[in-house]
């Protein structure tokens, strides 16, 4: 029986979730599994991959394939690389505490990476709000300017007018004081 750790679809139309299931091979994609591992969300920014590695790595020593996009999840996480230090174990090449070092060692380092690239994309999205806001403003401010300016110009166009209508009214007055 050929054991692959593969992808499982969920979750509703355009909106896809997976499970990282283990699986015979000739079992269809989201039919009968051996055991679910993990979960995939690629609608997130970075994708959401969680899984539990101490089991993807006991499958993949009994043998387990990954599918190509599992193989890169495994890889991103570390699993492979796992692997490729246990087998330098296995052949005597390193000591476990050296391989557990290493691995220890780049964790970290992948886990710093993925932080800096969560943080930058939070930081990215935070300086394109604000400069939409401040696109917005000046736009806001130009058209407030703009009706300013307006109403000083009717204002404007409507003082000589009324200076005339007072002047002819206070004629107007003059001519009746002196006709009476």
């Amino acid at each position: 029986m050929a054991v692959k750790i593969r992808l499982a679809r969920r979750g509703r139309k355009k909106a896809a979730q997976f499970d990282i299931v283990v699986a015979d091979s000739r079992s269809p994609r989201d039919g009968r599994f051996i055991e679910k591992i993990g979960t995939y969300d690629p609608n997130t920014n970075p994708a959401s991959i969680n899984f539990d590695g101490e089991k993807a790595f006991d499958w993949i020593m009994k043998g387990a394939e990954p599918t190509d996009t599992v193989r890169a999840m495994l890889s991103y996480r570390g699993v492979l690389y796992r692997k490729h230090l246990q087998l330098g174990v296995i052949k005597g090449a390193i000591s476990q505490d050296v391989a557990d070092q290493r691995f220890a060692d780049w964790k970290e380092q992948k886990d710093a990476k993925i932080e800096g690239k969560r943080t930058t994309l939070g930081t990215a999205k935070d300086e394109a709000r604000k400069t939409r806001l401040a696109a917005e403003t000046k736009v806001k401010e130009a058209r407030a300017e703009a009706q300013r300016a307006k109403q000083a110009a009717a204002l404007a166009a409507a003082a000589p007018a009324a200076a005339e209508a007072e002047t002819a009214e206070a004629t107007a007055e003059t001519t009746e004081e002196a006709g009476a």
